[in-house]
């Protein structure tokens, strides 16, 4: 079971990997709204796409995230407009603590593009007959192992080698780790409070004592 993203500089990711086929899958799929009401994203991973496992398995089927061989993937598969729907951040939250450490696909939903990425959790993009090569290796080799290389923006799944797009910005952010945006005010918060010491909406405000908030 993954957990968080860890900070810092992330130039390359390899482990096996795992396919979802279909187009428009929305972030209701990847993680049901009952798991919003959670008050941290703990556990999150265990419910990733929670309904359509169930659903799958009610017809006699594995979905690729209850098949054991793919339990310790680390690279997800996808089609076009992944991500689709609400902004639930809850979605990459629990792809992250699954263990999915990037998604490689066709497109992506712009909102989950932006909460995936925020979270250490590239979306690459392929176009859609590589893709689904891509897709049929490593359905047919569970074990084989796929590594992405951020700064050459290349995949290799044994002896095949696939160009991947990123936005420039968004991949120099990850080859620097300037992605964790959080991290980075947290490590310069001296220099926070020194800016909230000259706005004047972060000094003239008072509690109901008179003193500043």
């Amino acid at each position: 079971m993954g957990t968080e993203m860890p900070a810092g500089p992330i130039t390359q990711i390899a482990g096996t990997a795992l396919a979802v086929r279909g187009n428009d899958v929305d972030t209701d799929r990847i993680m049901p709204a009952r798991f919003l009401r959670a008050l941290t994203f703990e556990g999150l991973g265990d419910h990733v796409f929670e309904d359509d496992r169930h659903l799958a398995a009610s017809h006699g089927d594995v979905h690729p995230f209850d098949d054991p061989s793919r339990r310790d993937a680390s690279v997800l598969l996808v089609n076009g407009n992944f991500g689709c729907g609400s902004s639930r951040e809850h979605a990459p939250q629990g792809l992250v603590r699954r263990g999915i450490r990037a998604l490689v696909g066709e497109s992506f939903s712009e909102i989950f593009f932006g909460n995936a990425t925020s979270l250490g959790l590239p979306c690459l993009s392929a176009d859609r007959e590589t893709v689904e090569a891509l897709m049929r290796i490593v359905e047919a080799a569970p074990r084989l192992e796929v590594t992405i290389d951020l700064k050459a923006l290349m995949l290799r799944a044994g002896a095949c080698r696939a160009a991947l797009s990123l936005p420039a910005s968004l991949r120099e952010a990850f080859l620097d780790g300037t992605w964790d945006t959080t991290g980075l005010l947290l490590e310069n918060f001296d220099e926070v409070r020194s800016v909230a010491r000259r706005l004047p909406y972060m000094t003239s405000f008072t509690s109901g004592g008179g003193r500043p908030l």
